[in-house]
């Protein structure tokens, strides 16, 4: 594994940089940027989405003949954590969750007439998009085996889905949903994904869910599904095929976040260094202060073992491996590391930090959710020693080349 990047890699990595500092940072510190759910007015955020698409620095996870830029894993890994060292930043280069996940899915498992009518809108920016899986008690959280939501297949080949999904992200503001439902009881193929507009009758938001931290845009919802009608032809990747496209779809964008995080985590340390370097109390700069020194350089390796488990993981999925294993690892790292990084910033800069005068109260009532997002850590503890359980000593196993 060779983590060396590419003039031209590291070009557009200096160029998002550039624009998150000139375009976006600026906005943060002003109270009428942000709309009624604490993240970046719809108004102001078109007019940054249009300067990224001219800027040439637009929905770079994709590939070039499906709009985006071809970068690879290992390339949004570099990329993704300067788009976020601002609270606002992923969605304005159209490279935030659930929209990135949805269209990594779309190019991998999407038929061309699926590309064309679901993918092509997404990635023009005219769209935003959900995914529809978890369900309240008794249904799927975690567990997607759990999945209550029901897909009954019509005498003419269609589909009628009936249940309930919550905690959907985006929801609100979405025109194209991806719905797992249940079309049989196998522990395999049982689950099958399909493809619905918001204007399509059967289906209805029951309430949009109020949570602790700011929100994406189209909050996170509740769904209730009576009767919503499917055509075969929007099935995502075939009957019975769901819980694949679930881990086609999930293993990626669990890393996503992870870039995302570790960006964010790199912010905070970047207000506490700033505050620490000026502030002084009892004759004496916080920064030459051992106590704050130790916060510091502990956060900073823990950042670095994130970024070094998430490039990992890009690594493994960019050689076409599942990298579950490295997903899971680099997920409870950088969730954990963001909350770390956060509490570190406030604490170093006291009451300052806990006011509005920075984003890091933002931050850290957004982190929190950080370590329940696609799998709570105990599930990815879980899923690791499962790992351990199979591989044995094999589980710290190094590469080897080809003779």
């Amino acid at each position: 594994m060779d983590f060396t990047i590419s003039p031209a890699l590291d070009d557009l990595r200096a160029r998002i940089a550039a624009f998150v500092a000139a375009e976006i940072m600026p906005l943060e510190a002003d109270p009428a940027s942000y709309d009624a759910h604490e993240n970046i007015r719809a108004d102001l955020l078109a007019g940054l989405r249009a300067k990224a698409k001219a800027a040439g620095l637009w929905c770079l996870q994709l590939k070039p003949e499906n709009g985006g830029l071809g970068v690879g894993r290992m390339g949004m890994a570099v990329c993704y954590g300067e788009m976020n060292r601002s609270i606002f930043g992923p969605v304005v280069f159209n490279s935030a969750a659930p929209d990135d996940g949805n269209m990594m899915v779309l190019e991998a498992c999407g038929t061309a007439d699926q590309k064309a009518r679901w993918l092509a809108p997404i990635v023009e920016g005219k769209v935003r998009s959900a995914f529809a899986m978890t369900e309240p008690h008794p249904g799927g959280g975690s567990d997607p085996g759990m999945i209550r939501t029901r897909a009954e297949r019509q005498a003419d080949g269609s589909y009628r889905i009936h249940g309930r999904k919550w905690f959907i992200t985006g929801a609100e503001e979405a025109a194209h949903f991806i719905v797992v439902a249940r079309t049989s009881d196998d522990e395999r193929t049982g689950l099958t994904a399909f493809l619905f507009h918001r204007d399509q009758p059967g289906w209805r938001i029951v309430r949009r869910i109020p949570i602790m931290g700011p929100e994406e845009h189209g909050g996170h919802c509740e769904l209730e599904f009576e009767g919503l009608h499917i055509p075969a032809e929007d099935v995502l990747l075939g009957e019975g095929k769901g819980l694949r496209m679930t881990q086609v779809r999930l293993g990626p964008a669990r890393l996503t976040h992870c870039m995302r995080w570790l960006g964010l985590a790199e912010r905070c340390v970047d207000i506490a260094r700033d505050y620490a370097a000026v502030r002084e109390g009892f004759g004496v700069k916080l920064a030459e202060r051992e106590s704050v020194q130790l916060m510091l350089g502990r956060t900073a390796m823990a950042i670095e073992i994130g970024r070094l488990l998430t490039m990992k993981a890009a690594f493994e999925l960019d050689q076409g491996r599942l990298a579950r294993k490295e997903i899971s690892m680099a997920k409870i790292q950088a969730a954990n590391t963001l909350h770390q990084a956060a509490d570190m910033a406030i604490q170093i800069n006291g009451a300052r930090g806990y006011s509005k005068d920075t984003v890091l109260e933002w931050i850290y009532r957004y982190a929190r959710q950080a370590r329940l997002v696609d799998g709570a850590d105990e599930v990815h503890q879980m899923v690791l020693s499962r790992f351990l359980d199979k591989e044995g000593d094999g589980f710290w196993r190094w590469p080897v080349a080809a003779s």
